[in-house]
């Protein structure tokens, strides 16, 4: 069993320092957790590692969130799941742990190191992420601030830190599975309780900061209704504890037996884990949820060792390709193999060949492949093994690789719930470019890529019933949502009613 995390302390190596700093002249100033990966207060070890700091320096912290204005192509169904989150965070933040919360609105890099000159801050602790976008903002960040602010990076997203993990681009899983085994007893322990200690000086307020969060949230629904909310999945950390852990359908307390046998198959999407949502906002912890995980290791081997197989490998292989890979979005990101095999079959001819507007609407001669992707653009997720053959016919639909790589991501990133995520990314270059894979036979269009097609689905589940599942699916969510448009409408009108 893994040791226990002594009171407020996070282990040395899940902290790194991205910039020193220096002890000002008046004395330490305040720590300011820039939180956005990891959006919760429990379970948190960026959040810990922040009030640990500020107790020991004795003085006050806060937390602040930068809502940027666009980030690669989130919508109405990201961004409204994000913040209604964050809304129970900020009230639990302010009223649990007297920690004050502050929101911000543009890019980070500005109004980050503005916040940290208006408080005189000492200390920025930020989340870890392997993408680009939100490593060029630390950096820039690291350069506009103070030379007496330090910056730390805590790692509160993989349960091995991705840097004591490996330090290189692994190759499989294979070869990163070893090594994350191998840390697993330092790393895989419990949390400790967050206790913020009264520092020597209050937070004085750098303005008034109130967020009207029903404003917000209507604004972002407006801007982003191309793609609208679903409510089948409630966000925030309570319910990401109720799909975990629930006694009416959690996971690993009702429907952990299925997920053995049933987490291929199409037809049983209730056999998956339903936690991809909450792990991609940081609305649960990966660390928790495999903690609780091993507890019931006894009773369902196969199932838990399947389960922390994804949860804990599979996930951090995808974070170690994006740190690693400055190309993990692109051709140039495959292995050498896959990227000859692609460019010597990019030319060969196709049955088919359908734009990225077509392939958007479905409008496809292969009923499959429609109703997955009917179901990603209606429900907000499609079942994993859906998705692997989804973008491999959208290698043998389009005119090459790389156009076949961009239309899969831009439909993931848009659509998907749990888009604009290492996994995706790195789902989409297995799929396409073989990453984290070997060469197979070689054949027309894919070359040495996996293949797959519709005969090998319909010998895996049953097909025709997918379809129906599907179908059913989306006449229902339409039938809902034109119900709540007349509901609305009948409100307007009574609101507009001079007898009412």
């Amino acid at each position: 069993m893994a040791s226990t995390a002594s009171p407020m302390t996070v282990q040395a190596g899940r902290v790194r320092t991205l910039k020193e700093g220096s002890r000002g002249e008046s004395g330490l100033g305040p720590v300011v957790y820039w939180m956005f990966r990891d959006q919760r207060v429990t379970d948190n070890w960026a959040l810990i590692h922040a009030v640990a700091e500020a107790n020991k320096a004795n003085v006050p912290v806060a937390v602040v969130f930068n809502l940027f204005h666009t980030f690669l192509g989130a919508k109405s169904r990201h961004l409204g799941f994000m913040l209604r989150g964050l809304r129970q965070l900020c009230h639990r933040m302010q009223h649990s742990l007297q920690i004050p919360f502050f929101l911000f609105q543009g890019e980070a890099d500005e109004t980050v190191p503005k916040f940290l000159r208006e408080c005189g801050a000492s200390l920025l602790v930020t989340d870890f992420s392997p993408l680009r976008e939100v490593r060029r903002c630390k950096e820039e960040i690291c350069k506009r601030v103070s030379d007496s602010v330090a910056v730390h990076e805590v790692d509160a997203h993989n349960v091995v830190p991705l840097w004591v993990a490996s330090d290189k681009l692994e190759y499989s899983a294979r070869t990163i599975r070893a090594k994350i085994t191998k840390r697993l007893s330092d790393y895989l322990v419990d949390f400790p309780d967050i206790e913020v200690e009264p520092p020597a000086g209050k937070w004085v307020a750098t303005e008034n900061h109130s967020i009207d969060w029903d404003d917000l949230i209507a604004d972002v629904l407006r801007r982003g209704a191309e793609v609208p909310e679903v409510d089948w999945c409630e966000p925030g950390e309570i319910a990401a504890s109720e799909v975990l852990m629930g006694s009416k359908n959690g996971f690993l307390t009702k429907r952990l037996k299925g997920y053995s046998l049933d987490r291929n198959n199409p037809c049983h999407p209730n056999a998956l884990s339903g936690l991809s949502p909450y792990l991609h906002f940081g609305q649960i912890s990966a660390q928790r949820c495999a903690l609780e995980a091993r507890k019931r290791r006894n009773s369902h081997p196969q199932a838990i060792d399947a389960f922390l197989e994804e949860l804990i490998v599979r996930r951090e292989l995808a974070d170690n390709y994006c740190f690693y890979q400055p190309h993990y979005d692109s051709l140039k990101g495959a292995w050498a193999w896959a990227q000859n095999t692609l460019t010597e079959h990019a030319t060969d001819k196709r049955e088919h060949i359908y734009t990225k507007e077509q392939l958007e609407k479905a409008q496809t001669a292969d009923p499959l492949w429609n109703a997955s992707q009917l179901e990603m653009v209606h429900y907000g997720k499609m079942h994993g093994f859906m998705r692997m053959y989804w973008a491999k016919k959208i290698l043998e639909w389009t005119r090459g690789p790389e156009e076949a790589l961009e239309i899969s991501l831009y439909l993931n990133d848009k659509y998907e719930l749990d888009g604009r995520d290492p996994n995706g990314y790195v789902g989409c270059m297995w799929s396409i470019c073989g990453v984290h894979d070997q060469g197979w036979k070689e054949r027309p269009i894919f070359g040495k890529i996996r293949y797959m097609n519709y005969a090998g689905c319909k010998r895996k589940f049953d097909v025709d019933k997918y379809i129906a599942y599907v179908n059913k699916l989306v006449r229902e969510l339409k039938k809902r949502k034109a119900e709540n448009l007349l509901s609305q409408k009948e409100k307007v009108v009574r609101s507009c009613d001079p007898e009412d």
